[in-house]
């Protein structure tokens, strides 16, 4: 598949770096934010065409799916224009910052018939793919507890601040907390959450700075996401209890882009007395599992399926809306 990539920001610049290793797909065209970065993009990506112009990477004949790495609030109008354009879509999660915005691009996409894939990495990590399988082999039993607990420094502000405007970032629960509302969702599937009770301490911009959600599910199980913006580097645990064993796993690093991390998995597993370091195969980190997302988005494209589609999306959107909707309200939120 040839990609054309919409932002070189931060994310663009990971996204750009992991096309270009690609041995089956290839970065054909870059759109940029101002004339710096596409100085910036052409130096390091000699022969990729290069614009500022968004528009001109979805009128080029060359380009089969737009990879759309921006901004949470231009999300929805690119996505469209490069639906209408003929073009299949990966874009960056969240699909919106609302379920209004959701909807509208599901109509349009569901009109055009050009596949929607929304990207979320961590599910090709093999530290948290590894969680995934053993729970769904049932070698723990049955999930009775989860924690997904994340200690990091601020928000970088983003191009022009857009991170910490609410109109164009929409929910700071969007931002990170979504992916580990994410893993939960897929490591407790197929069974859902019925309600959330969330907490959260505002920023001097009125977002949730510290965040804790515990969601409960019917069987009488819960899982717990918990975030602070108000610590350093970027460490995270993740803690699954069941009933015939436990999983314990820890990531560090300076920054969550970061090359060389530190991570690990603790498990006891069915019939085991004590636990065990677990091997893991390739590194774990987003850095590398962008690429390998991409790798398998694309893949899956060319052969007429997205790996995460609009309709999964859309939900863990709306999951996400009705968690803040519980710190803002001061409620248990039915789900």
């Amino acid at each position: 598949m040839r990609v054309g990539l919409i932002g070189y920001g931060a994310w663009g610049q990971v996204h750009a770096a992991s096309l270009s290793q690609s041995k089956r797909h290839s970065l054909v065209s870059i759109a940029c934010h101002s004339a710096e970065s596409a100085r910036k993009a052409a130096i390091q990506h000699p022969g990729v065409f290069i614009t500022t112009e968004a528009r001109e990477i979805f009128q080029r004949h060359d380009v089969d799916v737009v990879d759309i790495v921006v901004p949470t609030h231009l999300h929805v109008p690119m996505a469209i224009e490069a639906l209408r354009a003929g073009k299949h879509v990966l874009l960056e999660k969240p699909m919106a910052g609302t379920l209004e915005e959701c909807d509208a691009l599901m109509k349009e996409s569901n009109k055009r018939g050009q596949i929607l894939c929304f990207i979320h990495e961590l599910r090709c990590s093999p530290q948290w793919k590894w969680i995934h399988d053993t729970i769904q082999q049932g070698r723990i039993g049955s999930i009775r507890y989860c924690l997904f607990n994340l200690f990091r420094f601020p928000y970088r502000r983003g191009s022009g601040g857009w991170r910490y405007d609410p109109g164009k970032v929409g929910s700071w629960v969007l931002e990170e907390p979504i992916h580990f509302i994410d893993l939960m969702l897929w490591y407790t599937s197929p069974l859902l959450p019925s309600s959330v009770t969330a907490w959260g301490n505002p920023s001097s911009t009125g977002f949730t700075q510290d965040f804790t959600a515990v969601f409960e599910f019917p069987n009488g199980s819960y899982g717990v996401i918990s975030q602070t913006l108000s610590g350093f580097e970027h460490h995270q645990v993740v803690e699954i209890t069941g009933t015939e064993g436990a999983i314990r796993s820890l990531w560090s690093g300076a920054m969550d882009r970061t090359d060389k991390p530190e991570y690990s998995i603790s498990a006891q597993l069915t019939g085991e007395t004590k636990p065990g370091t677990i091997p893991l195969e390739g590194p774990s980190g987003e850095l590398f599992e962008i690429e390998t997302y991409l790798e398998e988005a694309l893949s899956a494209m060319e052969s007429g399926a997205s790996l995460f589609p609009p309709e999964k999306e859309r939900e863990l959107v709306r999951v996400c809306l009705e968690a803040e909707r519980s710190v803002r309200e001061k409620k248990r939120v039915f789900l």
